[in-house]
């Protein structure tokens, strides 16, 4: 997946559990794992600003967007033989 989730690089910086940041933006600390393993499909821009709030950061604190590997660009339509 392209875009890349570093919630727990600011939690760590913040020194901040995941059961304390789950509780200041109310969420479940399960809830809040999934965003932070990047398993979520979106987040909510209420979720996203009580996020930046509580770590005092900004979005792109939290998310990133990297290029997929070398392996993403081949075209499937070619025909290398």
């Amino acid at each position: 997946m392209p875009v890349v989730v570093d919630i727990d690089v600011m939690m760590a910086r913040r020194k901040m559990s995941v059961g304390e940041l789950a509780e200041r933006i109310g969420i479940t600390p399960t809830n809040l794992a999934v965003l932070k393993n990047g398993r979520a499909k979106a987040v909510r821009f209420t979720t996203l600003d009580a996020l930046c709030e509580a770590l005092d950061c900004q979005p792109g604190d939290l998310l990133r967007w990297e290029a997929a590997g070398p392996a993403a660009g081949i075209d499937a339509g070619t025909d290398a033989g």
